[in-house]
């Protein structure tokens, strides 16, 4: 039953969000040729304003009537802003596309997350609960898996993994963990959780590309992106930083304001030859040697 209601809660939220304002009686026309109306029975008025609510509980979605236009998304404008949230939506919207067209599956393909529903609900739950865990994992750098206490802090999305960056007992710094087969095991303990009060995840991170931490500052950095190239830049941006700064008919310059960490650099050595960076120049000559490693890898 619990999880007919939640189908049902996702079926209202994605209604509404597509036509962006729906009246009672067309809200009540599209459920009765649902596929979760499986028995035919109506949308009751009480029923559907209990969905509400517990929307509102469940997702912080809010519900609201325009007598003239009928039910919107109120708070559309802080969905966009919350990261999670929006990508809640944009899976509801697609889970209930395919449900209703089910010849469909076969023709959308996902990256697969390594481990994610195995360990990412027991982390959530840890957060939520404001309790410390224990897990057991081994770096691919080490021989033995260790067991210990961690404080989670926050989960975050990279490269088809999730991580958790939390602190280690004994510890004064946050790390990161990855929620792949490196996390062996994880326990849920009844310990209170620890970690600054004013911890904001965004702001911690807003200094870096990807989950790798260095003990670098923060620069700025000018890399110059062919045209065509820097058309998918423009899209979707490499940094919450980027800013034009130049373009032509041959290129364009885009600043950032990060800690040049193994990830950056790795990425900026993905795009190949349309993308150079031109400085700072320590970071321009750590590319430098990449480069050239590779160039001796091949043989050239």
């Amino acid at each position: 039953m619990a999880k007919n209601y939640f189908n049902r809660y996702v079926w209202l939220i994605d209604t509404i969000n597509r036509h962006g304002h729906i009246t009672r009686e067309e809200i009540s026309r599209l459920w009765e040729r649902s596929h979760l109306n499986d028995t035919g029975e109506e949308l009751y008025e009480r029923t559907f304003h209990n969905h509400r609510e517990a929307i509102l509980d469940t997702f912080g979605i809010e519900i609201k009537c325009d007598r003239s236009l009928g039910y919107y998304i109120a708070n559309g404008e802080d969905l966009e802003g919350d990261g999670i949230r929006q990508r809640l939506l944009e899976t509801l919207s697609l889970n209930n596309l395919l449900n209703e067209s089910s010849d469909m599956r076969g023709l959308i393909l996902f990256e697969k997350i390594p481990s994610s529903r195995k360990w990412l609900p027991v982390f959530v739950n840890a957060l939520r609960d404001g309790k410390a865990v224990e897990i057991t994992y081994q770096s691919f750098w080490r021989d033995e898996p260790n067991t210990f206490t961690i404080h989670p802090y926050c989960l975050k999305l990279f490269k088809q993994r999730w991580y958790v960056l939390a602190r280690s007992e004994g510890y004064d710094s946050p790390w990161i963990y990855a929620l792949d087969e490196r996390m062996q095991n994880v326990v849920p303990l009844k310990e209170a959780l620890k970690k600054p009060t004013k911890f904001n995840a965004a702001d911690f991170f807003s200094n870096y590309f990807g989950v790798i931490l260095e003990d670098r500052k923060a620069s700025r950095i000018r890399i110059k992106v062919v045209a065509g190239q820097a058309k998918y830049i423009d899209s979707l941006p490499l940094h919450d930083s980027q800013a034009l700064v130049e373009r032509t008919p041959e290129y364009s310059i885009f600043e950032y304001h990060l800690v040049p960490t193994y990830d950056f650099r790795h990425e900026i050595l993905s795009h190949g030859a349309d993308m150079e960076v031109l400085e700072p120049e320590d970071l321009r000559n750590e590319i430098k040697k990449d480069i050239a490693q590779m160039y001796k890898n091949y043989g050239l």
